[in-house]
């Protein structure tokens, strides 16, 4: 049986400029190549899900621009139903310009564009969607409020909560994290959420401790290289990244979201295992360059 998924989140065009270093201040610099990909971290979880199997539906927003077809585009070729994508007359689709030095670190600038304009109708109109589905998945490149609200129609209908509290935000409403059956921040974000730096095992379970207390049942805090800690209030521990060479890390957080929430059962039962099953995915993201074209498919994971 293949999970069903509801993805809540932003769509953005990425433009990729590939530098040798980043610019110091006043410094200009020739770019070695530039790129255009599909890319926002709600529909890069969405493909990543779809491309491991899960039935995947997508809520967000558009422009009327030609970015918002090639959007839409991106989200079908790869299996997810866009028919919960509405389209903002207001405003042009998002995007992200992503810096991306040799060693395969980034810097990405956002113009939220349409995804700022998700509203509660836009949620109303897939609630049934989501009353049906084994998970719903968030981030916070859209309003905090219409998550919120689509975490409410989840709860009432017993869904299992995903959110991945990124781009990080300082004083996240207690309600939506006591909203929230499963989060997944970084070593940052989860820093920026309970005041713990994480830096080590102990650091780890504090911080995880804090984010129980807060409401959240499952924390998963993904390490990059070093893996990925979680703990569920009863277990904790960390399953190891695989060592790969990385070329473009834009969407690996993305990748090991997206289908890890296409690998764990409903009662969270296979934690452990959906968690290594979203690092491998995620390591072979890493190895490619731009967000969505470097998601793997199932076949490709379990290879």
């Amino acid at each position: 049986m293949s999970n069903k998924v509801v993805v809540l989140g932003s769509l953005n065009v990425d433009t990729i400029l590939q530098v040798g270093r980043f610019p110091e201040p006043g410094e200009t610099l020739a770019l070695k190549d530039k790129q255009m990909a599909g890319g926002g971290k709600g529909a890069n979880q969405a493909i990543a899900a779809a491309r491991s199997g899960a039935e995947t539906s997508f809520i967000g927003k558009v422009g009327t621009d030609a970015n918002g077809q090639f959007m839409l585009k991106q989200l079908l070729d790869s299996g997810v139903s866009t028919e919960y994508v509405a389209t903002s007359k207001v405003a042009d689709t998002g995007q992200a310009f992503v810096m991306l030095e040799n060693t395969g670190e980034n810097r990405i600038l956002i113009y939220g564009g349409s995804n700022a304009e998700l509203n509660e109708d836009d949620v109303n109109k897939a609630a049934e969607k989501i009353q049906q589905a084994d998970f719903i998945v968030a981030q916070l490149e859209t309003p905090l409020e219409t998550t919120k609200y689509a975490f409410e129609i989840a709860k009432q209908a017993g869904i299992k909560t995903i959110l991945n509290p990124a781009p990080a935000v300082k004083n996240l409403p207690k309600e939506l994290i006591q909203l929230t059956d499963v989060i997944t921040p970084n070593e940052t974000e989860a820093e920026i959420l309970t005041g713990v730096t994480v830096v080590d095992d102990a650091s780890m379970k504090e911080a995880a401790q804090r984010l129980h207390k807060m409401g959240v049942q499952t924390v998963i805090i993904t390490l990059g290289s070093k893996g990925v800690y979680y703990d569920d209030g009863d277990v904790s521990g960390i399953v190891p990244a695989f060592k790969v060479h990385a070329i473009d890390t834009t969407a690996a957080g993305d990748t090991f979201l997206g289908s890890f929430s296409s690998e764990l059962k409903p009662d969270l039962s296979n934690l452990k295992e959906a968690i290594m099953y979203g690092n491998k995915a995620s390591s072979l993201a890493v190895q490619k360059m731009g967000a969505q074209p470097s998601i793997p498919t199932r076949k490709e994971v379990l290879k």
